[in-house]
């Protein structure tokens, strides 16, 4: 249902018609199961709504977004939930408080400049030089953060992979700073779903508390249940509740952000009479979507907003063409819920998966669930918790295009050989993950000693110790607050559909600026956190795992100081071996000589732990609950 290159509901021309939850997710009450559908006369541009008794009617729009109802007064009755989409948060905000300057009145600012100077490439689409030039010019913010918000921006819209990897390679082909410049000046963004990007960084810095104007938050009973039955609130990324609390308190902010200059007052707030464009309401659908009465399907704001029976609601004016800010944002408040999809839908009625397996010895059980099979047209969610003391290795649909959550797992070694959309490990200990390619970002958050191997778009890492990252990225890796002796290295291992993975997701092997951090927060001056892991201190990783594929090496290959190390290696190897071979030992002696090779290696197993390493990669016996998936 979610693979990684599917697009989602609002790239499409007109929504489908709705259909019942095929699953045991209900995020609003459950209906009748008995549906029938007229013909429209224009199919793809048609909404369908319940009627009484549990059927459905369509309703063809015209133009502008309004429409005719051939059903009668029972239309009206139909609800419609909406929530925060989960990318935006989880994918879009950065895990650091964002600069002073990105506050809301500098943002503010921002959009009325970029109305002033459309003709320079400023509104309705944002070019990278004038966006460089706000940035570096207005909000006095580094050349490289700028860049940084602007592809990170970039990344969150629906791309055709061949598209990104003809991107990549234009990028790696270019000689000097002028000629990267060159190429990133062809760039451009939506304006106002840019302004509403840069607005949520704030969501990394803003106290809930307060901003709820003293509501008590997070409250005992309505936190989120975590992976381990705690609360969920550690990662205001993932949070679901935490994005439903930020969008209630900054609302208003977000919708003054919005509109057109003439409809603020000299104080740079909405009146009782300001309007809302419809472009500003497309605009916000890159926060809003939701569905109709239940019906499994989602679509975009400006979708439901346009949807005739909420006309009269959130005050949509078709000789305006435009909604009253009053009644719009009343309309969303009174409709505005939790994500029925995010983590915490996940936890409480998402599918377990029995991937792992229950260690002897301990009462720590590991927790898997994913919300493939009730999550309609979005990308999957699967949630890893507790994994201890064993290998686990999947590729499986079950996790292509999903976001993926790993907590507290500990010494473990978890493979996820499949095209994943992105990766969040949490509070794990001593550790190794390999990872399929990650179309968008990978962020490693308080953990200890763990090694993390993996192609993706975007690596960012805060409060780790002692971890080891082999990573192939076309961007730079981000270290934030809190990181103790990083170690960076190149991407070393391979496995059979690699390549296939990468370019399912729209990774290349050029450019790859794994040796290149850029340094946030209160460390960002101080080099000390992290080091290039020595070519001396350099091997590659071997996959044990049989899987179909072309991929033979490791994709673009190693920089030549590590292959160099690799070559100096083998040698020795070669003349060890001729050394035994000449030193014409008897055969008692070559019993007595392997019998300590050997001793030594399994003391070498035990030391580095990679002695339990291969006892996990023993098959389960016959009977055990470990599942495929």
């Amino acid at each position: 249902m979610a693979a990684a290159g599917r697009q989602r509901g609002d790239e499409e021309e007109a929504p489908p018609p709705p259909r019942p939850p095929a699953s045991r997710l209900q995020p609003i009450a459950a209906r009748p199961a008995r549906f029938r559908r007229r013909p429209p006369a224009n199919p793809r541009r048609t909404l369908h709504r319940r009627l009484a008794g549990g059927q459905w009617e369509a309703c063809s729009e015209g133009s502008g977004g309004g429409g005719r109802c051939t059903a009668g007064p029972a239309v009206m009755a139909a609800a419609v939930a909406l929530w925060v989409r989960t990318e935006p948060p989880l994918l879009g905000a950065l895990p650091v408080p964002p600069p002073a300057r990105l506050g809301r009145p500098y943002l503010r600012k921002m959009a009325a400049y970029a109305r002033r100077r459309a003709a320079e490439g400023c509104f309705p689409r944002l070019r990278w030089p004038r966006w460089r030039h706000i940035a570096c010019g207005k909000l006095r913010l580094g050349s490289g953060l700028a860049w940084l918000y602007f592809q990170r921006f970039l990344r969150l819209r629906p791309a055709w992979p061949p598209r990104s990897l003809r991107r990549a390679e234009a990028e790696a082909a270019c000689g000097s700073a002028e000629d990267l410049e060159r190429e990133r000046s062809k760039l451009s963004v939506d304006t106002l779903q840019f302004l509403l990007f840069l607005y949520l960084q704030q969501l990394s810095r803003v106290s809930l508390r307060t901003a709820l104007r003293g509501e008590q938050w997070p409250s005992p009973a309505a936190a989120a249940p975590g992976p381990a039955g705690k609360g969920a609130g550690q990662s205001k990324n993932w949070n679901d509740q935490d994005h439903h609390a930020f969008l209630l308190a900054h609302l208003s902010d977000m919708l003054e952000l919005l509109l057109e200059p003439e409809q603020l007052s000299a104080s740079s707030h909405a009146t009782s009479n300001s309007l809302v464009s419809c472009e500003a309401v497309c605009a916000l659908s890159f926060l809003i979507e939701g569905t109709v009465d239940g019906s499994g399907t989602v679509y975009p704001l400006h979708k439901l907003a346009l949807w005739q029976p909420c006309q009269g609601k959130n005050g949509y004016s078709k000789s305006d063409n435009a909604f009253s800010f009053r009644k719009l944002e009343s309309w969303l408040r009174s409709c505005l819920t939790t994500n029925p999809f995010g983590m915490t839908a996940c936890l409480r009625s998402g599918k377990k998966l029995a991937w792992a397996q229950q260690v002897e010895g301990t009462t720590r059980r590991a927790k898997i669930a994913c919300n493939t099979r009730v999550v309609p047209e979005v990308f999957p969610m699967v949630i890893m918790s507790q994994v201890y003391k064993q290998t686990l290795a999947k590729s499986s649909d079950t996790l292509v295009g999903a976001h993926v959550r790993i907590h507290r797992c500990n010494e473990s070694f978890i493979y996820l050989l499949s095209p994943l959309r992105s990766v969040t490990i949490e509070k794990c200990r001593n550790s190794t993950f390999v990872l399929g390619p990650v179309q968008v970002s990978v962020h490693v958050h308080s953990c200890d000693n763990v090694k993390v191997i993996a192609v993706c778009y975007s690596l960012s890492l805060s409060s780790t110790t002692g971890c080891t990252f082999h990573v192939l990225t076309p961007t730079q890796p981000l270290i934030l607050a809190g990181n103790q002796a990083v170690s960076l290295a190149p991407f070393h291992t391979h496995y059979p559909m690699l390549e296939d993975h990468m370019a399912r997701v729209g990774l290349a092997t050029l450019p790859n600026y794994w040796d290149s951090p850029m340094l946030l927060g209160k460390e960002s001056s101080d080099t000390s956190v992290f080091r290039l892991l020595p070519p001396s201190d350099f091997y590659t990783f071997v996959i044990p795992f049989e899987m179909e594929g072309d991929t033979t090496e490791i994709p673009g290959g190693l920089p030549h100081a590590y292959q160099k190390a690799l070559s100096q290696r083998e040698q020795k190897v070669q003349i060890w071996q001729k050394m035994v071979k000449e030193a014409c030992l008897s055969k008692d002696q070559r019993k007595q000589f392997q019998m300590l090779v050997e001793s030594k290696f399994y003391e070498w197993l035990i030391q580095t732990g990679n002695r339990q390493q291969l006892d996990s990669l023993v098959p389960p016996a016959v009977g055990s609950k470990q599942a495929a998936g």
